[in-house]
């Protein structure tokens, strides 16, 4: 099974005869190419006109399978579609209007003179605003691409396509609007004065892919100075869904969190944020290991213990890794029992077979632990009860609702499955109601800078 893929369409004019198709897909894996969807566009007495989907490791690899194509007897490649770059061609995103406009009745009541009204009642009282316009429900996506998964330092121009993706499933699978905003700095302060100066358009505020510890500064400064949920998602997302994931493997194993050392390698933002969220949840001892002695010193504040990784190894029961470094845990410090989550893609720090050979009770990579089963229920439930902040109970409650909805044998379910969001939404709803956040976001209070 590969762990990454390149889809390529290829549209094919073949001769119509017996034992065309399967000279074609030996063509294919000859050269370790994977046939999939065969669609035909046309057939005639003579020729076929097909398009075939070729699943490929690299571009490099791609452009070999391709090559073979074009040897097969017959065979005519007359174009080459990438699915990947025609899906953004044009972009991801569409502003739309929820409004139907035919008659000029409409164009009065939507625009001048009527709109005069709503701009007044606003301006009286600037909450109505939440319920008048898009506000309730709209979140601003913010980055400047210093941190993308997988690519590093991009910069915020290429980082768009990622924050249009998450628009979609936020939009997909929620129906919030959400609007990428690229912020063109570096410097702490600026992002911060950016985001606060066009935050009151928003509903809620989403940090994306900012490098550390830019990240928690930003994070910090803005929920101190916004009264509106404000959430880094390469931190809380990823820390959620993590959760989820350990508490139906802890089901599974018959290991208990509250009663469990949990071992967090790797301190990064992710990191940091499981580390937290696992002692906030009530983990029994948190050890925390990584080759920044300051990343550790700031985690111990809040309870955590530094280690080394041998002792870590050693000592936790719950082992769980976010380095980016693939084969960083050797398989002979597996303890017997232990439950492991090495959550780096697309290389973890220890192979799921290696480790349950070496002794794990349990092991699953980072391949299912997608964001997308956390932050656009979140969110939702945020701007529903009209929360000022997304709390760590809130975020707990998340893990329970995502894990509750996982199939037996699964430790989180698919993101494409709506009944997910739905629980995520009622569950963190809820806890915000619980903690007594309801009806406290505001729109236009926004503490000055110190």
């Amino acid at each position: 099974m590969r762990k990454t893929s390149l889809d390529t369409v290829l549209r094919l004019k073949s001769k119509h005869r017996v034992g065309q198709l399967a000279r074609l897909a030996t063509a294919i894996a000859e050269q370790g190419g994977l046939l999939g969807d065969i669609t035909t566009l046309r057939g005639g007495e003579t020729d076929s006109l097909r398009e075939v989907t070729i699943e490929t490791d690299d571009e490099e690899h791609r452009d070999r399978v391709i090559e073979a194509v074009r040897k097969v007897d017959g065979v005519e490649v007359l174009d080459t579609i990438d699915r990947v770059f025609d899906l953004h061609r044009g972009g991801k995103l569409h502003s739309t209007s929820r409004i139907e406009l035919r008659h000029q009745r409409d164009l009065r009541y939507i625009y001048t003179p009527g709109v005069a009204r709503v701009a007044r009642a606003i301006e009286r009282e600037p909450e109505r605003a939440r319920h008048l316009t898009t506000i309730g429900n709209s979140v601003g996506i913010f980055t400047n691409g210093t941190r993308v998964l997988g690519l590093g330092n991009v910069g915020p121009l290429a980082s768009l396509p990622v924050m249009e993706g998450k628009a979609v499933l936020y939009d997909k699978f929620v129906g919030i609007s959400a609007t990428p905003i690229l912020v063109d700095t570096l410097d702490v302060n600026e992002f911060v004065e950016t985001v606060s100066r066009l935050s009151l358009t928003f509903g809620g505020i989403h940090l994306e892919d900012i490098r550390i510890p830019d990240c928690y500064r930003i994070e910090e400064a803005l929920i101190d100075r916004l009264e509106k949920p404000v959430m880094h998602d390469d931190q809380h997302g990823t820390a959620t869904v993590a959760l989820a994931a350990l508490l139906n493997a802890c089901k599974m194993t018959g290991v208990a969190i509250e009663k469990a050392r949990v071992g967090q390698i790797g301190l990064g933002a992710a990191g940091s944020a499981i580390a937290r969220l696992m002692m906030t949840y009530g983990a029994r001892d948190v050890l925390v290991c990584d080759k920044s002695e300051e990343s550790m010193q700031w985690l111990a504040k809040f309870g955590a213990r530094p280690v080394d990784l041998v002792t870590l190894m050693r000592e936790a029961d719950i082992v769980i890794a976010a380095t980016g470094r693939p084969g960083l845990i050797d398989p002979k410090l597996i303890r017997p029992g232990q439950v492991i989550f090495p959550l780096s893609n697309p290389d973890p720090e220890i192979e799921p077979a290696d480790a349950m050979a070496a002794g794990a009770a349990f092991c699953s990579d980072g391949r299912s632990i997608n964001n997308a089963l956390a932050f656009p229920g979140l969110f939702r439930a945020a701007l529903a009860v009209e929360s000022r902040a997304i709390t760590p109970g809130m975020r707990i409650a998340a893990a329970r609702a995502i894990a509750s909805c996982a199939e037996p044998g699964e430790v989180v379910p698919s993101p494409l499955l709506r009944n997910v969001h739905e629980a995520v939404v009622a569950a963190v709803s809820e806890a915000a109601r619980a903690e007594g956040l309801e009806s406290t976001a505001r729109l236009t209070r926004s503490r000055p800078s110190v």
